[in-house]
């Protein structure tokens, strides 16, 4: 008998043979129970471990066998009032049921800040309540994806994480979406051209405001009209309102997000700027209300569903012990023409 299995607790724990097989609690539970979807390697690894700690296969299944929650979380670190209003984490939403349909998998919603996450949130997600986490909307340095990932559990991050090597995320490519847009508002004869950039502390934002950047300087213009927003109506109109008092003839603002668009195209109508033909305003998400919008919003789409979807994927892929997997994925974007610009 082996020291590990001579010093282990009573009881088999699945977290021991997870831990032992360098995989998933769920993809041990899969194993035991001779279910498919793992990989030989993995299920090799399992039975291996399941060896060295000295616990037959009956007693391991009659233990291990309940121990799978059958259910994911998707974590959205913001403030719950915000979440419910905000028509992107909706469309994520939906991708993510949208996968998950037929799995016999179900999905627990979480709302969660950074002072959560050393209370109660990683205790619950790491407790065996679920079998993996996607997590959207980080800020700045979170500790919630490295904290999972030290607990073992299966996590994909939406959005380019500003922390924590080797955790998988699935983005769209926000650099280029920006990219494209600043320099159709160069190609249309615009030369004040300003920006609403997203929040300092979110890679979105700054991949975003990277790419107007770089479509600034490629033109030979200057990049200065910044001003920062927190993907809210109110934050967008605030913003618009700030640059508009600065530089009163700009004629072209780029903004980060169809939401914050939704306030700075309110703040451009009561100063009386005609759009496009005194202003012209370009959005990012091509959500609905871009379409919508007085006037309908030329944006740069990304499809949040497929972000959803795609994340959902991943996370099934890694609970099933899919090899292979890629460590992260970046989800094309295009530029929509409509009438704002």
């Amino acid at each position: 008998m082996t020291d590990v299995a001579r010093n282990r607790r009573p009881g088999p724990r699945l977290e021991e043979v997870a831990r032992l097989a360098g995989v998933s609690r769920s993809t041990v539970s899969r194993v035991i129970n001779e279910e498919p979807y793992v990989s030989a390697k993995a299920r090799d690894a399992v039975h291996e471990a399941i060896g060295a700690l000295g616990y037959s296969p009956n007693q391991a299944a009659r233990t291990l066998a309940g121990n799978r929650a059958n259910a994911i979380a998707l974590v959205v670190s913001e403030q719950g009032s915000r979440v419910l209003s905000d028509p992107f984490f909706a469309g994520v939403l939906r991708g993510v049921h949208a996968e998950l349909a037929g799995r016999r998998v179900q999905l627990v919603l979480m709302m969660t800040t950074q002072q959560d996450v050393e209370q109660d949130v990683v205790g619950y997600l790491s407790g065996g309540h679920v079998d993996g986490v996607l997590i959207v909307s980080l800020h700045g340095q979170d500790p919630l994806p490295l904290k999972l990932a030290e607990a073992g559990v299966p996590i994909v991050v939406g959005g380019r994480p500003l922390v924590g090597d080797g955790i998988q995320y699935v983005d769209s490519d926000n650099f280029n979406g920006a990219l494209e847009a600043a320099r159709y508002l160069v190609s249309t004869g615009r030369r004040r051209i300003a920006t609403i950039a997203g929040p300092k502390d979110m890679a979105v934002g700054m991949d975003r405001l990277n790419g107007w950047r770089r479509g600034m300087v490629e033109a030979g213009m200057a990049a200065d009209l910044v001003a920062h927003s927190d993907f809210t109506p109110d934050g967008g109109a605030a913003a618009m309102a700030a640059l508009l008092a600065r530089e009163p003839d700009l004629d072209a603002v780029f903004v980060a997000a169809d939401i914050m668009a939704m306030g700075a195209l309110r703040v451009l109508h009561a100063e009386q700027r005609r759009i496009p033909r005194d202003v012209a305003v370009v959005g990012f998400d091509d959500l609905m209300i871009a379409s919508t919008a007085l006037p309908p919003l030329t944006t740069v789409r990304q499809d949040v569903e497929q972000l959803g979807r795609t994340m959902t994927w991943c996370l099934l892929g890694q609970l099933a012990g899919e090899e292979g997997l890629p460590p992260s994925l970046l989800l094309p974007t295009s530029l929509v023409i409509r009438a704002s610009a």
